[in-house]
């Protein structure tokens, strides 16, 4: 697996890895405009084909994961966890004290892969997301980026 930058030219590729992970993916102009703000980054993992994505930005000292997508294939092989610490160490280089993310209290296996690289819970936003007419809490976590995970 190689990690490697996606800027805005990669957008259909990063838009097409979102599609497989998430029911409202974003479109491939959504995601070269997050990509083209300020203090935004994207890194995707790839052998012959791209395994998965991580969008992220830093904004003063503190950097957000905004999306994160494994192809339901590579699941389970490290790729999300190669992901986060990618996106871990460039929001550390860009002078960032802390990661932040939501996940949807409904998904297991994105919470385990957080918890499993060093994000701990800090708070809860009710009703943040909608799948379908039902409502979903999102856990806010954060990771410390001046410990030394990941």
């Amino acid at each position: 697996m190689r990690l490697g930058p996606a800027g805005p030219e990669a957008a259909q590729t990063l838009a097409a890895l979102h599609a497989q992970a998430f029911d409202k993916p974003w479109s491939a102009q959504d995601i070269a405009a997050l990509i083209g703000g300020a203090g935004a980054y994207a890194v995707m993992a790839q052998d012959e084909e791209p395994l998965g994505m991580v969008m992220a930005r830093v904004l003063f000292d503190e950097a957000e994961i905004l999306t994160l997508a494994v192809a339901p294939a590579a699941r389970r092989r490290g790729v999300g966890s190669a992901l986060v610490t990618a996106a871990a160490s460039l929001a550390r280089q860009g002078g960032a004290l802390s990661l932040m993310l939501e996940v949807g209290e409904d998904n297991p296996g994105a919470i385990a892969l957080y918890g499993a690289t060093g994000f701990v819970q800090v708070g809860l936003r009710r009703n943040y997301y909608d799948r379908g007419g039902r409502q979903i809490d999102a856990l806010l976590m954060r990771l410390d980026l001046n410990s030394e995970r990941p």
